[in-house]
């Protein structure tokens, strides 16, 4: 059997607003908690008890989500800031002529 190799590139990945998502998705799990802990007696009854913990597992992990999200788009952000002041920094001060970027001479040894 041969091995499956994409004919063409992969698109890049999309970046949308990944807190506001997550957030709104870890609210709607913590709202069905509650919306079902009144009938907590007859999910009991009928084996479904099940789906209050997972509505409560799920906004647990949103939470953690959250955390994660925040910081990976702070990171991004402070990644974005270096680029851009280490590109200013690099066109003020370009190397002169006859070295290279390290600051050693053209010539080898």
């Amino acid at each position: 059997m041969a091995k499956w190799t994409p004919k063409h590139e992969a698109p890049e990945p999309l970046e949308g607003p990944v807190v506001a998502t997550i957030t709104g998705g870890t609210i709607l799990w913590f709202v069905l908690f509650l919306v079902q802990l009144p009938f907590y007696g007859w999910f009991d009854d009928h084996g479904h008890l099940w789906w209050v913990w997972t509505c409560l597992a799920g906004a647990g992990l949103g939470l953690i989500g959250i955390w994660y999200v925040r910081g990976r788009d702070a990171a991004i952000k402070r990644a974005a800031a270096a680029a851009a002041s280490g590109a200013a920094a690099s066109g003020a001060s370009a190397p002169s002529a006859g070295t290279d970027t390290e600051g050693t001479s053209g010539a080898t040894a």
